[in-house]
């Protein structure tokens, strides 16, 4: 029950194609010839120059990286002050809210 069958393709011509990998190609044609203009290949002198990193500009690039964390990390902790700021005031409306609401329960 658990031994796996594989069935095989028998073909009329009497080929076996197996169901998985390559597809076997018997075809024998000669290669098509492309009359389309093609590009011509670009000098190695125009390709991209990679990045040369000197002191100053690794330094650049590491003071700009800090700014971007301690700017990123100053509007988090802002957020976070904001949100604090918020659930302590809304506490002490809902303290308020409930001590007018007991001395009013209190005063019949």
């Amino acid at each position: 029950m658990f031994i796996h069958k594989i069935p095989v393709n028998e073909q009329s011509s009497g080929k076996v194609l197996p169901l998985y990998g390559a597809v076997v190609n018997d075809h024998q044609h000669a290669p098509a010839v492309c009359s389309c203009p093609r590009p011509a290949p670009a000098p190695a002198a125009s390709a991209r120059p990679t990045v040369q990193l000197t002191p100053g500009s690794l330094a650049l690039l590491i003071g700009g990286g800090t700014a971007a964390v301690l700017v990123v990390g100053a509007v988090l902790v802002s957020m976070l002050l904001a949100v604090a700021i918020t659930a302590g005031s809304l506490a002490i409306v809902a303290l308020v809210v409930r001590s007018l609401m007991n001395d009013g329960a209190k005063r019949r």
